[in-house]
């Protein structure tokens, strides 16, 4: 663990931050997470709380979310949209921000975020991000699933977001009708919502997101170009089948 603790549900004061993390049976992967908004919350001490979503742990994710003074929220939906909606719900900062459990940020991503939204010219956005490892096989993979996702939700960006919390409630947050690219989704409505107040969706260049690769580990480098009905079941949105598969009867991303 870290030498910086996150505020916790107790604690009074200015919160800054809110990042909201959803978790199933994240053991292996939070830690380094945690570490890794540590590093980046030191330029704001005592104002970052960090909300652990629990979703369906039967693992030490919980131990390990309660040994860095997270906020604990519980909620068993197989639905990332209503579980990042949960977390969302109890944060108190002023900017809201989502990372997935298996995923890192740099150390100035907080403040790359503070920078760009202090500007007044952007509503939020995404970042930058590279996997772990890189083989041909993710490579090709990852582009045939943005492209077409691309086609559907324009330019976007991925995995980490942020914007004001007022925000983030003002488009209805995540939507709960979505069951896989509900980051593409919400990323297009923020975008929109920018465009409706004079701002721009932002992607963060100077800080990035690092993420597992553990969908490849799992399921070869190459399973979308063996498994294109994976591709087609992200474009619709709604398939219980492919969505239960890709994040909930193993591990939600």
């Amino acid at each position: 663990m870290g030498a910086y603790a996150f505020i916790g549900e107790q604690e009074e004061g200015y919160v800054k931050f809110s990042v909201v993390i959803p978790a199933h049976n994240e053991e292996k992967y939070i830690g380094k997470c945690l570490d890794s908004i540590t590093e980046a919350a030191a330029a704001y001490p005592g104002q970052v709380e960090v909300i652990v979503v629990l979703n369906r742990c039967e693992d030490g994710t919980e131990q390990i979310a309660r040994d860095y003074n997270c906020v604990i929220v519980k909620n068993d939906m197989k639905n990332l949209s209503q579980i990042r909606n949960a977390g969302a719900s109890m944060a108190r900062g002023e900017i809201l921000v989502t990372i997935d459990a298996d995923s890192r940020m740099t150390a100035k991503m907080l403040s790359e975020m503070d920078r760009h939204l202090e500007t007044g010219l952007y509503i939020g956005g995404g970042v930058s991000a590279k996997f772990e490892r890189v083989s041909l096989g993710i490579i090709v993979s990852t582009i045939m699933l943005i492209i077409p996702l691309l086609f559907k939700y324009g330019a976007i960006s991925v995995g980490i977001f942020w914007c004001y919390k007022r925000d983030f409630d003002a488009i209805g947050g995540f939507n709960d009708q979505i069951l896989m690219a509900e980051d593409a989704d919400f990323a297009l409505r923020l975008k929109q919502w920018g465009r409706q107040n004079g701002k721009k969706y932002g992607t963060i260049k100077k800080a990035q997101m690092i993420t597992s690769c553990r969908k490849f580990d799992q399921g070869g480098d190459w399973i979308l170009v063996k498994r294109p009905q994976l591709i087609m079941a992200y474009l619709k949105g709604t398939d219980r089948k492919y969505a239960d598969e890709a994040y909930y009867e193993d591990q939600v991303r």
